[in-house]
């Protein structure tokens, strides 16, 4: 699955990790995704997002049909 979020566009962080002696190596940050179902009444199915938690709670305020407008609005296939 890939970490990025469809609504937000949250991507993963890259960055080190620093351990007692200094030395540092690379690590990523991942955002958390979930893969949520939705209802889409305007056109009767539903769909399948891949969203962070902060996505979630968008859609939770604005209403899936607006989430879904502005996935579309940046391109992306829902």
């Amino acid at each position: 699955m890939s970490a990025h979020c469809q609504l937000t566009g949250a991507q993963p962080g890259f960055g080190k990790t620093i351990s007692h002696s200094h030395r540092r190596t690379s690590r990523r940050f991942d955002p958390n995704i979930q893969r949520k179902r939705y209802w889409l009444a305007s056109e009767g199915r539903h769909v399948r997002l891949t969203l962070s938690v902060k996505g979630v709670r968008t859609v939770d305020v604005i209403g899936i049909e607006a989430a879904v407008a502005r996935i579309r609005a940046r391109g992306g296939k829902v």
